[in-house]
């Protein structure tokens, strides 16, 4: 609340003299203004449309003024003070009350009063734009928090140590003042006492607040990074920032990530690997529905600043935003189109400034579409290319789906499986799985390696069917964009004529990339190296 009151102590020493804070927190923003006047030396009185006008120290109300416009007339008389207005926004619809602010405008400034409007919604009317200012009051700092949770640890004789003391703090974030002191209750009145595992009670909070949104969902850390098979340079890039949000990554004089695009043919990997980096670094994943947030009722830009709102609140977040090319793709001209290019813009500006860690994941099959200053650098910190898997890939991914199942992938021929997949994406290869264990479940016995081939041999490939365009894709990206995974080409060179890898090491990470040469198969006779051809 600080930077607020300093902000409005600012432009009111400047002759600014109406304000509209948008917020829910009426108690705490009536508190932080209460000192606010009294550091201004100015009464500060208080209008509801059930109360009146009263003052905000002694509770005296003004008889008769219920009444907007009655109340409006009152701000202009008696000592210089400041007006705080809640729940204006309906009364400002009305010409004669808009007029009426219009006039006493100059003198308020002349007098040192200043009109406070507070409200969860921002529904100002034109003619007022220029005259007031629109204040976005933030929910509870860290500091804040900190405060709340150590007066009651204090009160209540709670050994809390530094680390845990830290972790709750953090995850409080994003809730009101009321909500934190709510859940805090709550805590205690279930024979708790701050454990680790009351950590849970606010990520359910959190949840039953993102129920209030309707274009942002809470995505349970459902993947794990080890479950992504391949793109092992992307992973490597994510770790690296592992812990890009923490106080230690400040004093290093490192900034905050910004976001991550990906770019790639379907079925890859992509949603999946989003997924996944929430669960590598701990923190809570949102999905923003920007296509239903674009066709939904009401302006889009106000829809958008309402998600981004909440995601800010409750940073540390991922928020994940998949095939953002359909949200923002539309005919020049058409109503959609011009909301489009709008939202894209506020979008692009919060990008680019954002300074509360919320880190965005853009996924997409198609760039057409996409304006180019989406994909310029500032926006993300880079933009990587997932292509169809390789062979080496292929196989690892295979042996995640059957141990998914509770298959042990020793029993199978992964190599041949992966070799007897190119141009597969990891999602078709996952589907053959599936298929194989209907077909082997319908005749009543073990799925084998057989089976997963007779499923690969029917199946014809999306690289095949939209070749072109996947041909495209590839084209754009090649000198655009980093490549999620190594290039294991040269493994499979040395591989073939029975070269040992070079025995620098430099040279040998090059080889490698991370990749471990494949191994024969668990059963059959041995293999011969061969070279494989890159999709």
């Amino acid at each position: 609340m600080d930077p607020i009151l300093d902000e409005l102590t600012a432009l009111f020493k400047a002759r600014y003299c109406l304000f509209y804070l948008l917020s829910h927190e009426e108690r705490r923003v009536e508190k932080g203004l209460a000192k606010l006047a009294t550091a201004l030396d100015r009464p500060l009185r208080a209008w509801t449309c059930t109360a009146g006008l009263r003052d905000a120290s002694t509770a005296d109300g003004a008889p008769g003024t219920e009444d907007f416009a009655a109340a409006l007339r009152q701000v202009t008389e008696g000592p210089p003070a400041l007006f705080l207005f809640k729940d204006a926004h309906p009364y400002l619809e009305d010409p004669d009350v808009v007029r009426r602010i219009r006039d006493m405008e100059p003198k308020l400034a002349e007098q040192g009063r200043a009109l406070i409007f507070l409200s969860p919604v921002l529904a100002l009317p034109k003619e007022l734009e220029k005259d007031v200012s629109v204040l976005d009051v933030p929910l509870p700092t860290l500091g804040e928090v900190a405060r709340l949770l150590g007066v009651l640890v204090k009160g209540q004789q709670i050994p809390l140590d530094v680390d845990l003391f830290e972790k709750f703090v953090k995850a409080s974030l994003g809730l009101t003042e009321q909500e934190v002191k709510k859940v805090y209750t709550r805590i205690l009145l279930g024979g708790h006492r701050f454990s680790e595992e009351d950590l849970g009670v606010l990520i359910q909070e959190k949840k039953r607040i993102l129920r209030r949104s309707r274009f942002l969902d809470f995505h349970e850390h459902g993947e794990r990074i080890e479950e992504v098979g391949g793109l092992e340079q992307l992973k490597e890039w994510l770790r690296a920032r592992n812990q890009g949000f923490t106080e230690k990554a400040r004093k290093y004089g490192l900034p905050q990530p910004k976001g991550l695009f990906i770019l790639g043919v379907q079925g890859c990997g992509k949603s999946m690997t989003a997924k996944a980096v929430a669960d590598l670094w701990k923190v809570p994943l949102l999905r923003l529905d920007v296509g239903g947030l674009l066709q939904a009722s009401g302006p889009a830009e106000q829809n958008l600043r309402d998600a981004v709102r909440i995601a800010e609140s409750m940073a540390p977040v991922v928020m994940w935003i998949d095939e953002i090319e359909k949200a923002f793709a539309g005919s020049e001209g058409d109503n959609r189109s011009i909301t489009a290019a709008r939202a894209m813009g506020d979008f692009l500006t919060w990008l680019q400034e954002k300074t509360r860690p919320v880190f965005v994941i853009a996924t997409a099959n198609d760039v057409s579409s996409l304006p180019p200053e989406l994909l310029r650098k500032g926006r993300f910190d880079e933009i990587f290319f997932v292509d169809l898997p390789n062979v080496h890939e292929r196989e690892c991914i295979l042996q995640i789906h059957l141990r998914r199942r509770g298959r042990d992938p020793r029993d199978f021929d992964c190599w041949a499986v992966a070799e007897a997949t190119e141009r597969f994406s990891g999602a078709e290869i996952e589907q053959a799985v599936i298929a194989a264990m209907f077909n082997a479940f319908s005749h009543e016995r073990e799925v084998t390696t057989r089976d997963v081939m007779a499923v690969v041999r029917e199946t014809v490939p999306l690289a095949i069917t939209m070749d072109d365009r996947i041909k495209a894709l590839k084209e754009w990206a090649r000198h655009r964009t980093r490549p999620a995974s190594w290039d294991t080409r040269r493994i499979d060179f040395f591989e073939e004529w029975g070269e040992e890898a070079p025995e620098d090491p430099a040279v040998a990470a090059l080889v490698t990339g991370g990749a471990r040469a494949p191994r024969a198969p668990a059963t059959g006779p041995a293999r011969t190296g061969r070279a494989t051809r890159r999709s």
